[in-house]
């Protein structure tokens, strides 16, 4: 009998140590869960924050249409955040200087492209001009890799049912077509009523940011003489103080110059 009591205390000791035991592993993988989630939410919000500042450093033109240059940097950007605000055993501030170092190519990608027109084709490429004059040009769909029915739902979308009310379509950097529509099918406004209808076609660009295109200065059978005697008699003693000028169909020459004050504006 006494045997049995004793065997009894035994086991009910072991149970009560072998309970405490669990318990305690219980209490352990609650509390390191509970850690980790909060690492994870602090991280996360942490990389948020980080990722605000980013883009507002990099500027709204990564949250608007991006060419292809801007979506490899966002993607990349997004999965880099992802991976450290998830992976608690990576290193966040190796993956917070990833992420800066990602935003500090974009800018300086973009400070290039401001000041040559060369590196602006290789990393946003040339738009694609479509439609010209109302004709479908087929190597320009080939070249931007789209078919003759995607180019009619486009211009469905874009208010176009019938391509012969169609005098222009360019294919964008950004991906996105732009339609023209012909003299006779565009909209009236009031100046229309005052005078009649001028159409100004599609427009060529002569100068951007002080740099002369070459090229679009051939196409127009013009040369670098007659450039610097339009922007002379605009104003404009250097092409380097000239943002854009460009020519339309109808040789009306348009220049702006290089402006960083603005007037009247308050937000």
């Amino acid at each position: 009998m006494l045997r049995k009591k004793k065997r009894l205390r035994d086991l009910w000791k072991e149970f009560k140590s072998l309970f405490c035991i669990v318990l305690g592993k219980i209490i352990i993988l609650k509390m390191v869960i509970m850690m980790t989630i909060g690492n994870i939410f602090l991280r996360t919000l942490f990389i948020l924050f980080i990722l605000f500042i980013l883009c507002k450093w990099m500027g709204n033109k990564q949250i608007a249409q991006m060419n292809m240059f801007d979506y490899i940097i966002g993607i990349t950007i997004g999965s880099v955040a992802a991976d450290i605000s998830l992976d608690i055993e990576k290193n966040l501030l190796a993956g917070v200087l990833c992420l800066g170092l990602y935003c500090i190519i974009d800018r300086g990608i973009s400070f290039i492209n401001m000041r040559s027109n060369c590196f602006r084709r290789i990393f946003n490429g040339k738009s694609v001009i479509l439609i010209d004059k109302g004709c479908i040009i087929s190597s320009g769909l080939k070249r931007c890799k789209i078919d003759i029915t995607e180019l009619l739902s486009e211009a469905r979308v874009n208010g176009y049912f019938d391509l012969r009310e169609v005098n222009y379509a360019v294919m964008e950097t950004s991906g996105k077509i732009s339609f023209l529509a012909k003299e006779e099918k565009r909209p009236l406004s009031k100046e229309d009523y005052l005078d009649r209808v001028v159409g100004s076609g599609y427009c060529t660009c002569l100068v951007i940011n002080g740099e002369v295109i070459e090229e679009n200065l051939e196409r127009c059978k013009r040369d670098r003489k007659w450039l610097y005697r339009e922007a002379k008699m605009n104003g404009y003693r250097e092409f380097g103080d000239i943002l854009l000028m460009y020519m339309d169909e109808n040789e009306r020459v348009s220049i702006y110059g290089k402006c960083d004050k603005v007037e009247g504006v308050s937000e």
